[in-house]
């Protein structure tokens, strides 16, 4: 069967702890981060460093009303044991979330590209994408060609991630022009494949999407 989604309320609900084997515990606290624009409601989720702009990445089969969204990131403060309090915590982005609905998630799926088909995994399979700039994001795809020259480390997402010392986020980012958002975040340990999820309400709406980073244990899981 392919890879089965998180207990992501209890993921995004601050105050929630986990804790590795080698004795690292975490903290989870939500970091807002604004309001995204989905002018199309046509969802975008990559590594913003690498692919926004190059016209590799597609808008997710699931759409949305157009609209403002708000995202928001789980992040975890980890602690090594008998590690004494810092200040400069280490903070790890455990996952992010769009939220369409205030309303809470009673199904999940994965988010789908078009031609992907979960029939098609394997036992703990995904669907995901790439990170290998060590960040994520949700746009609007009518923004794809809104941030030139991020390829070539300029404009206003570096500006976001340079400007807070390359703070864990969420940072939503407008575009030169005015006219489009962005919202991106560290991806957890750095770079991977990462899955991104759709959750439903009781009656089959679209709650959020959420990009999970795999730093936090699922709490019905073994340690790890």
């Amino acid at each position: 069967m392919p890879m089965s989604p998180r207990d992501y309320t209890w993921l995004f609900t601050p105050g929630s702890t986990f804790a590795y084997e080698s004795g690292t515990t975490g903290v989870i606290h939500v970091a807002g981060g604004g309001e995204l624009d989905l002018p199309t409601g046509r969802v975008v989720a990559s590594d913003p460093f690498v692919y926004l702009g190059s016209g590799d990445v597609e808008p997710f089969t699931t759409t949305v009303e157009p609209g403002r969204y708000r995202v928001e990131a789980a992040v975890a403060t980890l602690t090594r044991p008998g590690e004494p309090p810092s200040g400069t915590p280490h903070l790890r982005v455990a996952a992010a979330r769009l939220v369409i609905r205030d309303e809470p998630a009673v199904t999940w799926e994965l988010a789908l590209l078009p031609g992907q088909d979960p029939a098609g995994l394997g036992d703990d399979e995904f669907y995901g994408y790439g990170v290998d700039a060590g960040t994520g994001c949700f746009y609007d795809a009518s923004a794809e060609e809104a941030f030139p020259g991020t390829q070539d480390e300029e404009g206003p997402l570096w500006d976001a991630f340079e400007n807070s010392d390359w703070s864990a986020g969420p940072h939503l980012v407008r575009s030169a022009d005015g006219g489009h958002t962005l919202a991106a975040f560290t991806s957890g340990w750095g770079d991977g494949c990462y899955p991104t999820w759709t959750g439903r309400s009781a009656s089959g709406e679209v709650t959020c999407f959420v990009t999970d980073f795999f730093v936090a244990p699922d709490p019905a899981s073994e340690q790890v």
